[in-house]
């Protein structure tokens, strides 16, 4: 497996410069190389101090050494029934070897009624029970990662076209589904499956995503692996803690008309206790993944959805998200 398969970028042209710099067209062009190629990347100079992450895996931490009488108080109704929640919260480890917990956009608030009637809206816990801290850290992260999200969506966007407009368009808060995960995995003993391809124990299986892009955060490695999609060969993705890790969803193949790909990734077993956080960037529920808005006027690959339908059917496949109504 070759180390060096995935770039490392360093983005902070895009955090200091403007869209006509030519430092911020030079890393534009590499991230557009790296998400048409391999659907893949890492990103360092991405304005997110460590000490704010330090704060967050405090905070998750504190969460999953909870009782799992106290996790369970938000859970879905699936493994709570005295909720009405649905799409977010808390899924205990008995779901795919792993625990987690889902946290929509903290600006979402009681009395948006149109936005609460529709499937996957639904208001964060409150958490103050167990860290009074809670919302504080959360908000401060929440908000640092959806910019940092808009940043490389606007860099990518700048490759194809000049509406660079379509990013404030496409992602309204609080219509988007834009989803912070916080995934604890425990010591296991056993893997969640064997890769039928090459016989390797699994601690998540192999699957791509469904949104925009997601950007990761690992505590420390945990196995995540990336597969070729010519030779099918699987490559380690570095672990860096300054470093995020980058990643094409379904829903940018979608928007580009198939030129940047979401990748088949996977995680290896692994018995040490670690934690990891990705950020599923995803666009307001009534966007159209529709290639005209980057000035791809090629025939079109895929069918034309808005966000909303399109997240519905991908997720079909995911068993986290096996949830009755």
């Amino acid at each position: 497996m070759q180390n060096n398969y995935i770039p490392n970028i360093d983005i902070s042209s895009l955090i200091t410069s403007d869209f006509d710099n030519d430092n911020y067209k030079n890393v534009s062009k590499e991230i557009k190389k790296a998400s048409e190629e391999i659907g893949f990347f890492t990103v360092t100079g991405h304005g997110i101090s460590n000490t704010k992450i330090e704060k967050l895996l405090s905070t998750c931490r504190h969460f999953f050494y909870s009782s799992d009488k106290e996790k369970l108080k938000i859970a879905p109704k699936k493994w709570n029934p005295n909720t009405d929640t649905v799409y977010r919260g808390y899924f205990p480890s008995s779901v795919n070897g792993k625990e987690g917990l889902d946290i929509g956009d903290p600006l979402l608030s009681n009395d948006m009624k149109d936005l609460l009637a529709k499937e996957k809206f639904e208001v964060n816990h409150d958490m103050s029970y167990l860290n009074p801290e809670w919302q504080i850290v959360i908000d401060d992260y929440y908000n640092s990662i959806f910019d940092l999200g808009m940043k490389l969506f606007k860099s990518i966007i700048s490759v194809y076209s000049s509406n660079i407009d379509l990013a404030d368009m496409a992602f309204v808060r609080p219509k988007t589904l834009s989803t912070l995960r916080f995934n604890f995995y425990p010591k296991q003993d056993q893997p969640v499956e064997i890769s039928e391809q090459d016989g390797v124990a699994l601690g998540c299986e192999t699957h791509v995503d469904s949104g925009i892009m997601t950007i990761l955060y690992q505590d420390k490695k945990g196995g995540l692996q990336v597969q070729n999609r010519h030779t099918l060969e699987w490559h380690d993705v570095p672990h860096d803690p300054n470093a995020y890790v980058v990643n094409s969803g379904l829903a940018l193949e979608y928007l580009t008309n198939g030129k940047m790909k979401a990748t088949n990734h996977r995680v290896l077993f692994n018995q040490e206790e670690r934690i990891s956080i990705p950020f599923f960037f995803e666009p307001s529920y009534d966007f159209k993944l529709d290639p005209k808005y980057l000035e791809i006027k090629e025939e079109h690959k895929y069918d034309i959805d808005n966000y909303e339908d399109f997240l519905t059917n991908s997720l079909k496949k995911f068993v986290e998200y096996d949830r009755p109504n």
